[in-house]
């Protein structure tokens, strides 16, 4: 959500939606949840049920539907609105405070009323546990949270942050029970207790089961009587032979870019049982360059693999264009995006103009050039994308490129360590934002471990974004933060995805939970009689 404008404003004369009309959701009476029971399949793990740990596609799927956040996106919209408040706003000039009334029907699913005291309780608990793994550094701006009763808080932040709305109502801001959660130890049972839709009945390594919350109060309304979800663990073939056999009703997340495509088109064709339901996504994938490795460390070595890199071909021949070529760190389709990387370097692969930037920096010899991957955690196919990526650097004479690549865990550890030159990176977005894309990877603390600094972006560009209540006003910053990644090179965008679920005929509403929130909403989905 955005203010429209700098000017002084009421307190609770809010720029977020008001009240909630009546009626629009459940309010704990039979009719929740009179739909059909729901099973999904999909790849992706869930590393956390805990949401002061959780930062991962896996996670934030049980957060979104499990929890409650103040505020939250509904299909289709980039702009988040009430859920557990009743109403929120910045109440202040320059971004900087944001007061939130809270609905006053809440309660958690054991029956202990939801107030102010455990909203306040979950955002200090994430900060103070500060899990490595976790959400914290998405709420790193507050400073300090106020309760003046029952039902009003109030942020305080240290800068004026116009992305905070946003922020909070993503996984980030999910509310726990302050009676049922260790200020300063995470939940390692494997129960969660929260407010929102659905509760978690059960969760084990390969299942979790999900039954609708009667005492829910809010915008949403479930449209099946529960949902079981079957976790494949990467294995993308056995996700496949699942959903054609029946055995899951709906398979998201995992499907390898040959499946998914070959289902499209038997759906397209009229001649398959299931159908494929596409949506729009901001996830991408990147390389990135650790700029203290003596190899990837070099401008001219990074230069020369931008100048090599052809996207279209990986695009049509691993991914089977169920993905698009990405030229510059914000995704299309995110407010401020441009194309800097092929205003830069072009499309196309040049050699010469490859092999010219190495003979200028003094590289004569074949460049030996590591790319580290892991299987499945950036995506089904990144293996097979970095081998062609790998042949594509190959092939111009100037690089010995190979890919190794490590389980997921021995991945993020080699990476924290800086082990790694050059290395692959996927992100699936928070929120809707150009600052989702930009903070991130180039603000103090960054996820990528790469040693890039650039005080043009992190002390000058991004706080300038970040007090622009109206989005619109950061496009130039942005732009011109994208033109120095490009000419800096700390990585390399590779492609931007879209969201795809391949389903039975019989399922339902899938269009209304695949979009750029990245929010996937159990309660949409339906199972009908044909």
């Amino acid at each position: 959500m955005k203010t429209r404008s700098g000017r002084a404003r009421p307190a609770l004369a809010l720029s977020v939606a008001a009240t909630l009309l009546a009626g629009c959701g459940l309010t704990g009476d039979d009719s929740a949840g009179r739909g059909r029971p729901i099973t999904l399949g999909m790849t992706d793990e869930v590393l956390s049920v805990d949401p002061a740990s959780g930062y991962d596609p896996g996670s934030w799927l049980v957060f979104n539907n499990v929890f409650q956040s103040l505020l939250s996106f509904p299909p289709g919209a980039t702009e988040p609105q009430p859920e557990a408040a009743e109403q929120c706003g910045f109440t202040d000039r320059v971004s900087q405070r944001y007061t939130c009334t809270l609905r006053d029907d809440l309660s958690f699913s054991n029956g202990n009323a939801l107030t102010s005291k455990d909203v306040k309780f979950s955002f200090d608990r994430t900060l103070g546990i500060d899990d490595p793994d976790g959400p914290a550094v998405m709420l790193a701006s507050i400073d300090r949270i106020e309760t003046p009763d029952d039902r009003t808080i109030t942020f305080h932040l240290k800068e004026p942050d116009a992305t905070f709305p946003q922020k909070i109502a993503s996984g980030a801001g999910s509310i726990v029970d302050h009676r049922e959660y260790q200020a300063d130890t995470l939940r390692t049972d494997g129960q969660a207790v929260g407010s929102g839709v659905y509760t978690l009945e059960k969760y084990t390594a390969d299942e979790a089961e999900f039954a609708v919350n009667p005492d829910y109060h809010g915008p949403a309304e479930a449209r099946n009587s529960g949902v079981t979800m079957r976790l494949y663990h990467g294995d993308q073939q056995a996700l496949d032979a699942a959903v054609r056999a029946g055995e899951v009703d709906v398979a998201y997340r995992g499907l390898t870019a040959e499946d998914t495509a070959d289902l499209h088109s038997a759906d397209r064709s009229g001649s398959g049982e299931l159908k494929v339901v596409e949506g729009s996504s901001a996830e991408a994938q990147y390389l990135v360059f650790n700029l203290d490795d003596p190899v990837a460390g070099e401008p001219a070595v990074r230069e020369a693999v931008a100048r090599l890199l052809d996207r279209e071909a990986l695009v049509r021949d691993v991914y089977q264009r169920t993905v698009e070529p990405l030229y510059s760190v914000v995704p299309a389709g995110i407010t401020g995006h441009t194309t800097a990387f092929f205003d830069r370097y072009g499309s196309n692969p040049d050699p010469e103009a490859a092999e010219a930037a190495l003979r200028a920096a003094g590289i004569t010899e074949p460049v030996e050039l590591p790319l580290w991957v892991t299987p499945t955690r950036f995506g089904p196919d990144t293996v097979e994308a970095f081998e062609r990526l790998a042949d594509q650097l190959n092939e111009s004479g100037l690089f010995r490129a190979t890919v190794e690549s490590v389980p997921a865990d021995e991945f993020a550890e080699g990476v924290a360590a800086g082990e790694f030159g050059a290395f692959v990176r996927g992100w699936v977005p928070d929120y809707p934002d150009p600052e989702n894309f930009t903070d991130p990877f180039f603000g103090p603390d960054n996820v990528l471990a790469n040693g890039y600094v650039s005080e043009r972006i992190s002390q000058e560009l991004l706080p300038a974004t970040r007090a622009q209540a109206d989005r619109a006003q950061s496009v130039a910053d942005f732009a011109t933060l994208q033109d120095i990644v490009a000419e800096d090179i700390p990585l390399i965008p590779i492609w931007q995805g879209r969201q795809y679920a391949v389903a039975a005929e019989s399922i339902g509403g899938l269009q209304w939970t695949l979009d750029a929130s990245t929010v996937f909403r159990f309660w949409e989905i339906e199972k009908v009689d044909l």
